[in-house]
Parts: structure tokens; C-alpha cells; sequence
């Protein structure tokens, strides 16, 4: 059986930390590659062989290089990756910022939580979301 990709674009260290501690919670088999910025992301999902082809992307919005909304644009706009599922992940809880990713087709907008000891008690929280969101993506269950 195959096990689902899923594209982790975070440069902060720290939050990549999190969501790798979330993911292990799914208690399923599945491959976590990481970019650390848009840019990155990109030349991993086009390259020339053995391009990635993930089932989930997980995407942060403040990155350098190339942002995510940047990089939602441009991969809106390939035909090969336009149909790929994003989830939003970012401390930005800007209106602007929300509005722009959900009229770029995203899956889901998750403000990550600035005290990861509290992450279950919210609604939105990554623990919520890993487990109520992506576990029904990654095994193809009724999202």
C-alpha cells in the first residue's frame, strides 16, 4: 500500500517541530517532505524526474523567498499542480490574507496556535485539524 505525501512548506523550525509531532499522532503510515519556503516547494514539485506528487500540502503564509500566497498563484495557474489539495497554516490571522488563499481554491485555513500546550482545547487547532481533517484526506475517507 502506497503511503500518502504530504508537503510541509514551513520555514520556522519550531512549528515544523509541531506539525511533525501532530502528524505522528495520525497513528498511519504516510511520507512528511518538508520546503522551508515557496520557492523550494515549487522546484520539489516540478522537477524533471521523480517529481513530488503529495496528496496534502501544508502551507505556511510568511516565508522569504517566495511567500505562500505567492506560491498559491503560481501553482493555480500550472496545470499539472492546480488540482492540489492546501491547507493554510500561518500565525497570520489577517482578513486580507484569509480572503486571498480561499478565492485561490484552498482546502483549509488553520491558525496555528501561539501556545502549543493549549492546542487541543481549540477548535481550529492543529491537533483538530490533524486529526479530523487530514486523517480523512490522507486515507480517502469523506472529508
Amino acid at each position: 500500500m502506497r503511503k500518502p505525501n504530504i508537503l510541509l512548506v514551513e520555514d520556522d523550525e519550531l512549528d515544523t517541530i509541531s506539525v511533525e509531532r501532530s502528524l505522528k499522532k495520525l497513528e498511519i503510515q504516510y511520507v512528511l517532505h518538508t520546503a522551508y519556503n515557496g520557492l523550494e516547494a515549487l522546484q520539489m514539485l516540478r522537477k524533471a524526474e521523480d517529481p513530488l506528487v503529495p496528496d496534502v500540502i501544508l502551507l505556511d503564509i510568511n516565508m522569504p523567498k517566495m511567500n505562500g500566497i505567492e506560491f498559491l498563484k503560481i501553482l493555480r495557474k500550472d496545470e499539472d499542480l492546480k488540482d492540489l489539495k492546501v491547507f493554510i497554516m500561518t500565525t497570520s490571522s489577517e482578513g486580507s490574507d484569509r480572503m486571498t488563499a480561499e478565492k485561490l481554491g484552498i482546502s483549509g485555513y488553520i491558525i496555528k496556535p501561539l501556545n502549543y500546550t493549549d492546542n487541543t482545547k481549540r477548535p481550529d487547532s492543529m491537533e483538530a485539524f490533524v486529526q479530523f481533517h487530514l486523517r480523512k484526506i490522507l486515507l480517502n475517507e469523506n472529508a
